[in-house]
C-alpha cells in the first residue's frame, strides 16, 4: 500500500508540472494587442475600416459637421481642413467666440468650389468626411489612396432634429462617446413634441403659406419643395409650403412667387440678401412691392448662432421655436424667444450671451453666406 501510495504522489507531482509548463508555454497566455483599426459603417452603406486614433481630419461636408465637430470633440483637435462655405458660417457666427482656433483651420484645398486632390493630399488625412451623395468626390478620394466617411443628408426624412442625431451617433461611432451631445438631442426631441402638441389643433386655413428663399443671388432664386429641410420647418411650425408640389430646391421665378403669394418668407444664410433687400425693392430684376409678405413687412433672416439654423445644427431645437413664434405669435406667446435662446446656450455651451450677442445671432451678416 505504501508502494502504491508513493506511486500515486509520484503521477500527481507529474501531472501537475506537466500543467504548469502547459500554461506557460500556451500561446492563448500571451498578452494581445489592441486593435489599430475599427470597422464603421458610412451613409453611404459602406465598411469602413478607420484607425482606432484618428489624428488628422478633413470635413469637406456636409456643410453644418465642422460646427457639430467642434461641440461633440470640445474644440478643434485634430481638425485640419474645412470647406471655405463652413468657415464663412464660422467666421460670422458664435462658434468662434466658443472655440476661437476654428478661424484657423485650413480652407485652401477648396477653389471655387472644387476639391484640390492634390493641396488635399498635403494635409495627410487619416479621414476625409464627405456627402454621400458626391460619388464623383468618392471616386476621387479612393483613387488618391485617401480614406472617405460619407455623411447623408436625408438619413432621417430632411428631419433636421434627427438628421443632428444621427450624425453625432457616427461621430460616437468613430471617435467614441465624448458624453457632450445627448443632452442637445433629448432637448431637440422634446421641444418637437412640444411644438407638434400645440399645432395639432390648427385647421388648413390657420396655417400661413410661407415660402423659404434658399439660394437667391444674381444667378437667380431658389425655394425649398418637398424632400428638404425647408418642407420640414414649414409644417413642424405650423405653416403651409407653397412649394409643396415641387422637389428638392427647384429654381424659380418671380412669376412663380407672384402666383403662390406667400403670407411668410423666410431667407437662408445661403443667400447674402437681408429683408430690407426685399423691403426696399433693392435687388435689380426682381420687384417684390406686391408680394403679400413684403407688403405686411413678413419677410424673415433665418438665424444663426453655432451655425445656419436652416440646415441639421446643435441649434435646430431653438430655430424650431424660433419659427413656430414668428408664425403664430398668439400660440406661442408664453415662448420669450430670446430667454430661451441664452438659455440654451448658458446649458449646452456655457457661455453667457450678451444682448449684443443675441442680437447678432437674430440679424447675420450678409458675408455669411459666403457669397
Amino acid at each position: 500500500m505504501k508502494k502504491i501510495a508513493e506511486c500515486l504522489c509520484a503521477l500527481l507531482a507529474s501531472a501537475l508540472l506537466l500543467a504548469s509548463c502547459s500554461r506557460k508555454e500556451s500561446p492563448a497566455a500571451a498578452p494581445q494587442k489592441a486593435a489599430a483599426t475599427r470597422i464603421v459603417t458610412d451613409h453611404a452603406g459602406r465598411d469602413v475600416e478607420l484607425p482606432v486614433n484618428i489624428e488628422r481630419v478633413v470635413i469637406i461636408s456636409p456643410m453644418p459637421l465642422p460646427s457639430i465637430y467642434c461641440l461633440y470633440m470640445g474644440g478643434t483637435d485634430k481638425l485640419v481642413g474645412m470647406h471655405p462655405s463652413s468657415m464663412a458660417a464660422a467666421e460670422n457666427s458664435y462658434l468662434k467666440n466658443v472655440y476661437p482656433d476654428v478661424v484657423n483651420v485650413p480652407t485652401g484645398f477648396v477653389k471655387n468650389g472644387a476639391v484640390n486632390v492634390e493641396e488635399l493630399l498635403k494635409l495627410r488625412p487619416d479621414v476625409v468626411f464627405y456627402l454621400a451623395s458626391d460619388t464623383a468626390l468618392s471616386q476621387s478620394l479612393e483613387n488618391a489612396g485617401i480614406k472617405g466617411f460619407a455623411f447623408s443628408t436625408s438619413v432621417a426624412d430632411f428631419n433636421t432634429i434627427e438628421t443632428y442625431a444621427n450624425w453625432i451617433g457616427k461621430l460616437g461611432e468613430i471617435f467614441g462617446d465624448t458624453g457632450r451631445a445627448d443632452a442637445i438631442i433629448k432637448y431637440g426631441r422634446e421641444i418637437e413634441k412640444k411644438v407638434g402638441g400645440r399645432i395639432a389643433g390648427l385647421g388648413e386655413e390657420e396655417k400661413p403659406p410661407v415660402m423659404i428663399l434658399y439660394h437667391y443671388d444674381a444667378s437667380g432664386m431658389k425655394t425649398s419643395g418637398v424632400n428638404f429641410y425647408g418642407d420640414y420647418w414649414i409644417n413642424a411650425s405650423g405653416g403651409k409650403n407653397v412649394a409643396g408640389e415641387l422637389s428638392g430646391m427647384p429654381q424659380i421665378s418671380m412669376e412663380q412667387v407672384y402666383q403662390w403669394n406667400p403670407e411668410y418668407i423666410f431667407i437662408t444664410n445661403f443667400s447674402p440678401y437681408l429683408p430690407e433687400d426685399l423691403y426696399e425693392n433693392a435687388i435689380e430684376g426682381y420687384d417684390w412691392s406686391e408680394v403679400n409678405a413684403v407688403k405686411n413687412r413678413r419677410v424673415y433672416k433665418i438665424p444663426l448662432g453655432m451655425y445656419r439654423w436652416f440646415p441639421p445644427s446643435s441649434d435646430t431645437p431653438l430655430c424650431l421655436q424660433w419659427m413656430s413664434k414668428v408664425l403664430h405669435p398668439e400660440l406661442f406667446g408664453d415662448v420669450d424667444i430670446d430667454k430661451e435662446v441664452a438659455a440654451y446656450f448658458r446649458t449646452f455651451y456655457g457661455v453667457e450671451l450678451t444682448a449684443d450677442a443675441l442680437q447678432a445671432i437674430f440679424n447675420p451678416a450678409r458675408a455669411a453666406s459666403g457669397k
